[in-house]
């Protein structure tokens, strides 16, 4: 089991961020007397996008999600259209593109807008087409004035596949894959939260992704072998976590990390590292040398991926490690400790 050190007395913002923080709570608190895997599956303990159970000759893949964004509504998108992403997007990395449902629980303030909860729905709607699944069953709790902020969505989701593509199977020699540009979703939320007049259109990438990866699956086949989505905690956590189960090192080449112009020059400005940034429609994809022409080619031919790239390597020294080249020298790129901003999804 991965150890991340130790979790303090009083639960802080950064235990739900993402990053090293929240796996040292689940793993120190959350994983007691429980979490065990089930028979050849993927369980808790193994902290990836979801859990597998075997259905005769299939897999049963469930995973299950709370979004708590503020602001609620966000260029590109709001909550409702980030939960349903979001759901369908972890099952999607974990091989299961063909989501069979989902469920929705809501939990809302008192006093708040009916309108508003109206517009979650039909972006809820929206989604729930563009991935090709819907709502077939939840909840919903009203809670006094002051002790919720507004609304809280779980969904949960579950789909079957023939393979489960876990986020550990790396190994030296794979080639890493991301799908299109990073940091958008987070940098968006960040300037329409603090009222940032930035230049330059700051929009979410927030989309269900399982008909992107559903190309790279039958793109890549059996070579296709670790992916992950790289939301809070960004690319780096992912790398990291990556890197860590596959007990390999990474080197990133920074050159070929693709990053929006307008994304790139808020980072810059803030002082944030677009690696460590969340995103809410992207996948890291760890795919065999040979297998990764056609699976970028296959990418690239979908809305969704034309900006994919290859950006790094997996080795067989420094195992867990994450290395950025950078162009002139290498240096250890460290694994945030939490997101950089709360509250992202």
């Amino acid at each position: 089991m991965i150890r991340r050190g130790l979790v303090d007395d009083s639960i802080g913002l950064k235990y739900g961020a993402g990053g090293r923080a929240m796996r040292a709570l689940i793993e120190r608190v959350c994983l007691a007397g429980i979490g065990a895997a089930p028979v050849d599956g993927i369980g808790l303990a193994a902290m990836d996008d979801g859990a597998a159970i075997r259905v005769g000759d299939q897999w049963l893949v469930i995973t299950t999600d709370s979004h708590v964004v503020h602001p609620l509504e966000f260029p590109g998108g709001d909550i409702g259209r980030l939960a349903i992403s979001g759901t369908v997007n972890d099952l999607a990395v974990m091989g299961a593109t063909e989501p069979l449902a989902l469920t929705c629980a809501v939990i809302l303030e008192e006093g708040f807008s009916r309108a508003s909860l109206e517009q979650v729905y039909v972006s809820i709607r929206r989604a729930c087409e563009e991935a090709g699944t819907t709502i077939v069953t939840g909840d919903t709790k009203v809670m006094g004035r002051g002790e919720i902020d507004g609304l809280v969505l779980n969904t949960t989701g579950v789909a079957l596949c023939k393979r489960v593509i876990p986020d550990a199977g790396l190994e030296p020699g794979d080639l890493l894959i991301v799908t299109g540009t990073i940091g958008d979703h987070g940098m968006a939320i960040m300037a329409a939260r603090h009222k940032l007049a930035l230049e330059g259109d700051l929009r979410s990438d927030v989309a269900p992704i399982n008909g992107l990866i559903r190309v790279a699956l039958a793109a890549g086949g059996l070579d296709l072998v670790a992916m992950k989505d790289p939301t809070r905690g960004g690319v780096s956590s992912a790398l990291h976590e990556m890197a860590e189960k596959g007990g390999v090192g990474i080197i990133v080449d920074e050159m070929q990390v693709p990053v929006r112009q307008q994304v790139r020059a808020a980072c810059d400005l803030l002082g944030i590292d677009p690696l460590a940034v969340a995103n809410e429609g992207k996948a890291l994809i760890g795919v065999r040398p040979d297998a990764a022409d056609r699976v970028l080619t296959a990418l690239r031919r979908h809305p969704l991926g034309a900006e994919a790239a290859v950006i790094g390597r997996c080795i067989d020294q420094h195992a867990g490690a994450v290395m950025l080249d950078t162009g002139f020298g290498r240096r250890m790129l460290a694994e945030p400790e939490g997101e950089l901003l709360p509250r992202i999804c």
